[in-house]
């Protein structure tokens, strides 16, 4: 049977886009020794098992080398609270996802990926009927979610049958009303970081790879492993897969203290409660002043999938795969609630049988264990006489609790010609409920709790609820588009969109759950993807990043013909530091390059006044424009992500674009001996005895870099940039307490805000083993104001380097900056709460002296030829800061890049 390379790839690449990443079983890498078993088979044993529950690693094993960036938006719409006003913001996501598969030999696979997301906006944690008027906003400025009333307020009244019931304005009288509304909770900026790996040996009709990983959040920290192996038959016209996986999560959740009089609680809050979690422990933890919940839980999951993919001819491919995952430990979501009215049975009815009861919340209850089974099918037709494919699969899903899922796709790959495609999808979902789902409880008990410490009879529950909306029965149904772009030598670049509507009238019959849990979302991503084996194939008319100076006809520092060194190529050592930008241009029309750039910076330590150590009584006193301080900085983490793209329409000009992601986190402590704080100011107070964390897309950056003058062994140039406010400079704190804080502390905040000038000059020049550069830079701010109210200060920065060639792939560095930084102007225009340092624009800026130690590495030869991997370390000599400022303990920056 004839299958050629070509239409295979078709398949393959449209199997491949999507508007997310989905997780899949592992796919399988090729055999180099036959030619039909190409990406494209491998590619397509990812049936997508992105069902409830299955967990494997999201590394894919792919056949080709290659690096992967890419960048995603998701955004929720409003829900529905029959029409109680609410000014908390629905759920937003931006992740960044960073992946890389290399071939160390000819048969060793190595692959590894970095994702972190980070979300905020509120979410449903429980639902009441809006007859029990529980449902209210506790402040008109704070926009606050609504909340169930505590128990000691106006009680409930429900009939004979229990259905509850709302007074009649108009009569004065008892009306039922069955309506439901959620109750939603609101998060500051959450950060989540995963990073996982796969190693892999092949042989020519099978391999084997071995994974695992580790993925962070405040509350939550998951470890995973897996194994996988792979046998081809056939002619390699059929494979076999087999994978493991084990997960090991721990959750460790710090309970909102929003909704203490929300969640019940007797002399011990959720004591009694908590005792009927027999995979759960409530601790307290904290100080006297201020007491935290914390709910802890393990969990652990085992999975299986085995897959079996089939060629049916040149134009066809079917595939399937069985999974099964066992779960076992901590299976609740500890932010759900249950919220239960407690109607005492002893109680005399009154007028028209009209019943009191009393609302609480109880935290949701799920079964210790969970089996989980699923069938994946998919189906791929090339359409010859369209040049295009068909994609078809559907998925069956069902574990013990009662949930049977049905997953229909169909996706339609069409090339558009110049190396276009596009490729249309649409998706469609059902599940059943849980057996154990209710949207909310009735218990014919006496009230828990009050002042007669009456206990919750837990026999009167049943067994196991939640009021998840995600374990209801509802339907999905979402349609989204894909571009993709092949540029030359490998490069290509994907855009996606993706609609998404959550119904119960969507369900498989009809009968899912109310439309008060209807809502939507859309997602939009972004993807950069090099395939470096592709690169690799004409090597020879690539080179090393270094290259892409134009020195070929610099050749100063060599010596005569004569000298052994006349033969050897060029060195790599005129690169700069990793910390440098804009060191190079790039020295061909046509020529391009890709890079990443990482920066980490650390603060940490005793706070400074200029340059001096200072106490907590001088920063209560002087530290906050003459008002008191209460809390200073304790520790703060910067991580920025950066993508670098250049280039060059002329030998003389490079063009560069750089969009950046970064997250920040920020720790507090308390000033001793600061005042007694109240109202707004004591709710901040209160916010800050937790990590502050913010993350997301920051400034888009556009650069022209032009070459001034270039001579034998000393190089010149010039560049001209503009920054763009895409970061978000309006992240504000959630309401604690409920009180509206307002916005997080200035440098906190994920942009400039402000259109800004980035220029700079830099020479570079090098002899022999040796190279040097300096540069001098700025940033100015061209607005006063931005949206938010205030502005940074502008920058200037000079720094010199040197660097020596330790061998003809290894170089090391130095370098010495100097920074000078102005002072934030203006304020807030918003609702805010300054209580320290970091909440006023004196305390930014100042001058600043470093030094930096590097190592840069380039691959010389072989597959890899090309590759670059630099890395430094500055380190603080000096700071002389403005106002009251926790120093700097050191910054990381690591670049990769490729150029051809």
């Amino acid at each position: 049977m004839a299958v050629t390379k070509a239409k295979l790839s078709l398949l393959a690449k449209s199997a491949t886009q999507r508007s997310l990443p989905v997780k899949t079983p592992t796919s399988t890498p090729k055999s180099k020794s036959t030619a039909i078993a190409n990406a494209s088979l491998h590619a397509l044993t990812a049936a997508a098992l992105a069902l409830p529950g299955l967990t494997l690693s999201p590394v894919v094993m792919g056949s080709d080398d290659e690096v992967s960036f890419q960048y995603g938006h998701y955004q929720e719409g409003k829900r529905d609270l029959a029409n109680i006003r609410s000014n908390l913001k629905p759920i937003e996501v931006d992740s960044l996802q960073g992946s890389a598969r290399v071939s160390l030999t000819d048969r060793v696979k190595f692959a590894f990926n970095y994702l972190q997301d980070t979300w905020s906006g509120a979410t449903p944690i429980s639902t009441a009927p809006l007859a029990f008027r529980e449902n209210y906003v506790k402040s008109t400025t704070s926009g606050a979610s609504p909340y169930i009333m505590p128990s000691n307020l106006t009680p409930t009244r429900l009939d004979a049958q229990l259905n509850p019931l709302m007074l009649d304005p108009a009569t004065g009288k008892f009306i039922k009303n069955t309506q439901l509304v959620h109750t939603l909770s609101s998060a500051s900026p959450e950060t989540r970081k995963q990073g996982d790996f796969k190693l892999g040996y092949e042989w020519d009709e099978a391999a084997v790879e071995l994974g695992g990983g580790i993925s962070l959040e405040n509350d939550y920290e998951s470890r995973f492993g897996n194994v996988g192996g792979r046998m081809d038959f056939n002619q390699k016209l059929t494979t076999l897969n087999l994978n493991l996986s084990y997960t090991n999560s721990i959750t460790q959740a710090t309970l909102d203290h929003d909704a203490a009089p929300y969640i019940y609680e007797s002399s011990n809050p959720l004591a009694s409660y908590n005792s009927t979690h027999t995979s759960s422990q409530l601790a307290n933890v904290g100080t006297s002043s201020s007491l935290a919940k914390v709910l802890t839980g393990n969990r652990e999951d085992w999975a299986t999938v085995l897959g079996l993919t089939q060629v049916l001819n040149k134009q066809a491919i079917i595939e399937a795969s069985l999974g099964y995952t066992n779960s076992a430990g901590y299976m609740a979501n500890p932010y759900k609630t249950v919220t239960t009215v407690f109607v005492d049975p002893a109680q005399t009815p009154g007028a028209g049988g009209v019943l009191n009861g009393t609302v609480l919340a109880l935290l949701e209850k799920r079964p210790n264990e969970r089996n989980q089974w699923s069938a994946n099918f998919r189906y791929v037709q090339q359409i010859e006489s369209l040049n295009a494919a068909l994609h078809a699969s559907y998925q069956l899903f069902h574990d013990d609790w009662g949930i049977t899922a049905h997953t229909f796709e169909l996706d339609w790959a069409q090339p558009m010609g110049d190396s276009w495609m596009v490729t249309p999808r649409i998706r469609y979902y059902s599940q059943d409920a849980a057996d154990f789902y209710v949207p909310y409880m009735v218990s014919k008990q006496a009230t828990p709790g009050g002042r007669f410490l009456v206990p919750l009879n837990t026999t009167k529950l049943p067994a196991n609820y939640s009021s998840d909306q995600r374990l209801s029965a509802f339907g999905a149904l979402s349609g989204g588009i894909a571009i993709n772009k092949q540029f030359a030598k490998g490069v290509s670049l994907e855009v996606g969109a993706e609609y998404y509507t959550h119904a119960g009238s969507l369900m498989l019959g009809g009968a899912g759950e109310g439309a008060y849990a209807d809502f939507n979302y859309y997602m939009v991503n972004a993807a950069l993807k090099v395939d470096l084996s592709a690169l690799s194939l004409s090597k020879g008319k690539f080179f090393n990043h270094s290259e892409h100076i134009d020195h070929s006809e610099h050749a100063g520092h060599y010596q005569d013909s004569g000298d052994k060194k006349q033969s050897q190529p060029h060195h790599n050592h005129h690169n700069a530091p990793a910390g440098v930008m804009f060191d190079h241009l790039l020295g061909n029309a046509g020529d391009f390059m890709v890079g990443y750039r990482y920066m980490y910076a650390f603060q940490g330590g005793s706070m400074q006044h200029g340059a001096d150590n200072v106490s907590d009584r001088a920063i209560i006193n002087a530290g906050c424009n003459g008002k008191p301080c209460y809390v200073a900085p304790n520790s703060m983490n910067m991580h920025m992500h950066m993508l670098d793209l250049m280039y060059a329409p002329t030998d003389w000009l490079t063009l560069m674009l750089m969009p950046q992601f970064l997250d920040m986190n920020m720790a507090m402590q308390p000033l001793e001996g600061a005042p007694n704080s109240t109202g707004l100011t004591n709710a901040a107070v209160q916010h800050s005895q937790h990590p502050h964390n913010t993350g997301g897309i920051g400034d888009t950056s556009l650069y022209a870099l032009f070459k001034l003058f270039d001579l034998p062994g000393h190089h010149f140039h010039a560049t001209l940039g503009i920054s763009a406010p895409t970061g978000d400079v309006g992240i504000q704190l959630r309401d604690t307490h409920g009180v509206a804080i307002g916005f997080i502390h200035y440098g906190m905040q994920l942009g400039s805000g402000t259109w800004d000038f980035k220029p700079s000059l830099t020479y570079t020049g090098e002899l022999d083993e040796w190279s040097w550069g300096a540069q001098l830079n700025g940033i100015t701010r061209l607005e006063d104001r931005n949206s938010s109210g205030f502005a940074y200060g502008d920058i200037f920065q000079g720094t010199a380097w040197g660097n020596y060639q330790l061998s003809n792939w290894l170089s090391a560095s130095v370098r010495g900056v100097y920074t000078l930084q102005g002072q934030n102007t203006g304020a807030y225009n918003g609702k805010y709460a300054p209580i320290g340092p970091m909440d006023y624009a004196s305390s930014y800026g100042g001058r600043y002296w470093d030094v930096g130690f590097g190592l840069s590495a380039a691959v010389p030869s072989g597959d890899l030829q090309g590759n670059r991997l630099s890395f430094e370390w500055l380190q603080p000599v000096h700071d002389e800061v403005n106002g009251y400022q926790l120093p700097r303990e050191g910054a990381l920056s690591a670049t990769w890049n490729y150029g051809f």
